[in-house]
């Protein structure tokens, strides 16, 4: 069925959606913007699938925003997806494909975050939070996942180096923008 707060919104659930725990949808307090960090939306979509937990479940965003601006709900916001550690009971996390630091991702050398989001992507983005914020109103805060994980691990170049563990969505993505089209309060 479609959503009539999101027109052209695809369903694409993940072979092991139904797996994942249920939730009271006005526990969602919090969006987390991702970047992939993977070249294109099918690489997304395979890492997505993969399963990494005893639950048979895998590491996922609810809703992921490709190049061209369209959008796929992978995991539907009433369940619980595994996107940041720690904050996923009630946040929901919206993926923007973007190759961010791909394929060196803990490399010291290759720490740069420089491909730009389309304006496409920002244009869907500011939509869905829009739509998300009307079918969900205890959602109040936004934040990039680099804001929630903190975590320095060692670089894989060299272990006397540390490097952030995530740094999505990246020094590129335009925060006074989004917070300026959308009712969601910047976290801290």
């Amino acid at each position: 069925m479609p959503n009539p707060l999101l027109p052209g919104l695809q369903l694409q659930p993940l072979p092991y959606h139904d797996r994942l725990p249920v939730r009271d949808p006005s526990s969602l307090a919090m969006v987390v913007i991702h970047c992939t960090e993977l070249p294109d939306l099918a690489t997304a979509r395979e890492y997505g699938e993969r399963v990494l937990y005893d639950s048979g479940a895998g590491n996922s965003g609810h809703f992921y925003i490709d190049r061209d601006g369209s959008v796929v709900q992978y995991v539907a916001p009433e369940r619980i997806a595994h996107h940041v550690r720690g904050m996923n009971a009630d946040s929901v996390g919206i993926e923007l494909v973007n190759t961010g630091r791909y394929p060196h991702w803990l490399d010291s050398r290759h720490q740069a975050m420089d491909e730009p989001y389309t304006e496409a992507q920002l244009l869907a983005l500011e939509r869905l939070l829009q739509a998300l914020v009307l079918q969900y109103p205890s959602l109040r805060q936004i934040a990039g996942h680099d804001q929630l994980d903190l975590e320095q691990v060692p670089a894989s170049d060299d272990p006397a180096v540390t490097v952030a563990r995530k740094r999505d969505p990246g020094p590129l993505f335009p925060w006074q923008r989004i917070l300026a089209k959308v009712p969601l309060q910047p976290l801290g």
